[in-house]
């Protein structure tokens, strides 16, 4: 197993989520994988191959949260409880990373 270690953009992003999840922004539907998630990015640990795979499998699933209301900055309700997901699984800087990780 190689590890990944989370560029420097992934671990602020992964931060930002932390504080967010910590504010009790991430809404009643927000899973443990995802908070254990955001605290492995804000916190540089390399993750697993297998990490990375889950990764993109949610990023496949979930870019359509993209377009919910509350997820861009500066609109209604921003962040939603999608958007603290999204961030908390890297957001669109872990998205371009695990893009590029063959695994």
């Amino acid at each position: 197993m190689s590890g990944h270690k989370p560029p420097k953009g992934v671990q602020e992003t992964g931060q930002r989520a932390v504080r967010w999840i910590e504010d009790g922004k991430a809404g009643r539907n927000f899973t443990d994988v995802g908070e254990h998630r955001a605290h492995q990015l804000a916190d540089g640990e390399e993750l697993s191959d297998e990490d990375v795979k889950k990764m993109k499998a949610y990023f496949a699933r979930h870019s359509v949260d993209k377009d919910a209301e509350g997820f861009t900055q500066g609109g209604d309700g921003f962040p939603s409880p999608g958007r603290v997901a999204w961030d908390a699984w890297g957001g669109d800087a872990g998205e371009r990373w695990v893009k590029g990780i063959d695994v």
